[in-house]
């Protein structure tokens, strides 16, 4: 059995490391995942007990609170946090000015800074007192190096040596950077969070002459719903009558507003701008494009990308060790200076605090999962940091062509005989094809029966008893019917009965708007080479083709090719593939990275993709290959960074220079730094803005 529980007040991944852990020795749980950015704990367990037990451990972790997961996120006002830096502050600042006076008794200003810790500091004791009694029942380093174990070591070593401003400003210091630290995380959670605005919150369903107000779950493929000026669309529909404007802008990133008329698809959170306009709804509300860039978004953070897992292991191998020297500081040293154990247990200390590695274990996911929220907020689906990771480093995009590059939304041109016509509607009909849709209103007197696909090539069926065959010319030559040169730049469909050739059709497919600007940006963006993977012929690919920067063309492909030439172009670096249909998946297994486009595309290529196009627009490939350079660039400055500081810092403080006071500020500061540059991420990333 699986659950999801929602969570509030985690906001440290060591924490939620440790919860975890904890998570996973109970008996019955079978895996633990918990997620402090997206706050929630996702357990597979045994039975009910284990979940129980689960659960009451959830609740008394910490500050963790287990929230409702229907009702909305409130934001965090953190006024308790605000307070006791407040009280802290409030004492602090007299016990120093009487400190740096002088005039007074030594326990009075002394007094100050022990209130001024109390006030700060209570939350950090009260926790290193829990995990101490969980060190009885398991003993696990994670909670003997735990942030607020060291911090406290820090702080009450200094008040030990008579260094009580010192002892009171690295528990106020600590506060006031875990408070900046909640705020940035939260920030960068409400960005996502704001996703979930795009759900509707009702529906009204048509049936005959009556309105009936449901819940968009209720809402079956085939409903006619009512969409009134102001509604947001419930679920993936397709408008039957009347013509309105629509904002796309929540779901594609696009500003201006979309007009539609009878026909036109319109994806669950476009909000409808204009006059009442009806519908029929295309795909139940759990699988439309507002419910894939929830889910996509929720669980982009469950795929760690490289600099993720080297930071979780580097941390496990770096804390012990510091941790070690600083003993080693401490102790050794005054065994050869006289035995003057006090200023070198304040070097450890400084040591102790400046090693903690939270700027880095906090802001290496957080830069990744603002990555994927920008995408989302584009209209780019993106499965996680592996994702990013690998698109960062792409060299060659390759597409399919139909509905890809072209809509995919076929007309016939011209039809060479009318029996040939019927023949051919009367074949499509049973096929899923996008060949089929230029057919489906069309009038025929025949019925197919016993319709058979040949993958690649086309169908057969029978008609009145008789074999029919409509497809490719390679389908017609591998059947020996014998076909006339045509010359013409659509796409052909044959039609044969009883091995012999009864016409053709013509059938026309447009080049998508934006598919010249997008490979375009593409090749800016540095990806080298463009290429086209087409079952079509190579004379009718090259001319739908005309116009576009395309460097290869590899046509006249079999689904089965298709895998073969992709590993092809691997050869030559990072490959990025496009695709939109069933006879893609191959290819995009095949490939390092695959997108797949998310209105027209087909549920088997969404799945087998790393990326979905929600609104079917090529303007959000380069997008999500700027971002995902982007988002490594800052990943790899929060790590080279953060280690460079603290490495200074440190041998800094190991020759006097850095006091402890300096050493905790030196320590917030890296990560409130490492943080800030990770929120880099939700800037604009149009055209310049990197």
């Amino acid at each position: 059995m699986r659950r999801i529980i929602r969570i509030k007040n985690l906001h440290c991944a060591a924490c939620a490391a440790e919860l975890r852990e904890e998570l996973e020795e109970l008996e019955g749980i079978e895996e633990a995942a918990v997620d402090f950015i997206n706050q929630r704990v996702t357990l597979s367990y045994a039975s009910p007990a284990a979940f129980a037990g689960a659960v009451e451990l959830i609740a008394g972790f910490e500050k963790v609170e287990i929230i409702d997961g229907s009702a909305p996120v409130k934001k965090e006002k953190h006024i308790k946090e605000i307070v006791s830096i407040a009280v802290s502050a409030a004492f602090f600042i007299p016990g120093l000015v009487l400190e740096l006076i002088g005039d007074f008794s030594w326990w009075l200003p002394l007094s100050f800074f022990l209130v001024s810790f109390a006030a700060a500091g209570w939350e950090v004791v009260l926790t290193v007192a829990k995990n101490f009694f969980k060190l009885f029942r398991s003993f696990r380093l994670s909670l003997l190096f735990d942030e607020n174990f060291l911090m406290l070591i820090a702080a009450v070593g200094a008040f030990a040596l008579g260094e009580g401003m010192e002892g009171a400003v690295v528990m106020l210091l600590y506060e006031i950077g875990e408070l900046l630290q909640s705020v940035a995380v939260g920030s960068s959670r409400s960005a996502i969070t704001k996703l979930m605005e795009l759900k509707s919150d009702s529906a009204i369903l048509l049936e005959g002459e009556e309105q009936h107000e449901v819940a968009p779950e209720e809402l079956n493929r085939g409903d006619v719903i009512l969409l009134r000026k102001g509604d947001k669309a419930p679920a993936d529909c397709t408008l039957l009558a009347g013509e309105s404007a629509f904002d796309t802008k929540s779901i594609t990133g696009e500003s201006y507003l979309r007009e539609c008329g009878a026909g036109a698809e319109i994806l669950a959170g476009f909000l409808n701008a204009g006059n009442a306009v009806t519908a029929v709804v295309e795909r139940p509300a759990e699988e439309s494009a507002v419910a894939k860039i929830l889910e996509m978004v929720e669980n982009a953070s469950s795929q760690k990308a490289k600099p993720e897992k080297f930071i979780t292991k580097f941390a496990r191998i770096y804390t012990p060790v510091v941790v070690l020297l600083a003993l080693l500081i401490a102790v050794v040293p005054p065994l050869f200076t006289g035995f003057e154990f006090a200023p070198w247990i304040m070097t450890a200390l400084n040591f102790l605090v400046i090693s903690c590695p939270c700027a880095l274990i906090i802001s290496v996911p957080l830069t990744y999962f603002s990555g994927v929220g920008v995408l989302a907020g584009c209209g780019v689906l993106c499965k996680g940091a592996v994702c990013l990771d690998a698109l960062a480093k792409v060299q060659t995009a390759a597409f399919d062509k139909t509905g890809t590059l072209t809509e995919g939304k076929f007309s016939l041109a011209g039809c060479s005989s009318e029996r040939a016509s019927a023949l051919i509607a009367a074949v499509e009909r049973a096929s899923s094809h996008p060949f089929a849709e230029a057919f489906r209103a069309q009038d025929t007197p025949f019925h197919a029966e016993n319709v058979e696909e040949i993958a690649g090539m086309g169908l057969a069926a029978d008609i009145e008893g008789r074999r029919v065959l409509v497809g490719s010319r390679r389908l017609m030559e591998e059947h020996g019917v014998a076909l006339p040169d045509i010359n013409s730049s659509h796409a052909v469909i044959y039609c044969a009965e009883e091995g012999e050739l009864v016409g053709y059709a013509e059938l026309e497919d447009r080049l998508r708007k934006d598919a010249a600007e997008a490979l375009m940006d593409l090749k800016r963006e540095g990806v080298k080479k463009i290429a086209v993977l087409s079952g079509d012929t190579t004379e009718r690919a090259e001319t739908a083709l005309q116009g576009l920067p395309v460097d290869i063309i590899e046509a006249g492909l079999l689904p089965e090719e298709k895998p073969l030439a992709a590993r092809k172009l691997k050869e030559e670096g990072a490959l990025l593939y496009v695709g939109d249909g069933i006879n893609d998946t191959p290819v995009m297994a095949e490939s390092d990275i695959a997108a797949a486009m998310g209105g027209l595309g087909s549920d088997a290529a969404i799945e087998a993709s790393d990326m979905v196009l929600a609104s079917d627009s090529l303007s959000g490939l380069p997008k999500a290959v700027r971002t995902a350079k982007k988002t490594r660039r800052i990943v790899m400055e929060n790590i080279v960074g953060s280690i460079a500081i603290k490495a200074a810092l440190m041998l800094l403080s190991l020759v006097g220079l850095v006091p402890l006071w300096a050493a905790v500020f030196g320590d917030v500061g890296v990560m409130l730094l490492a943080v800030l540059n990770s929120l880099r991420m939700r800037g604009r990333i149009g055209k310049g803005h990197i």
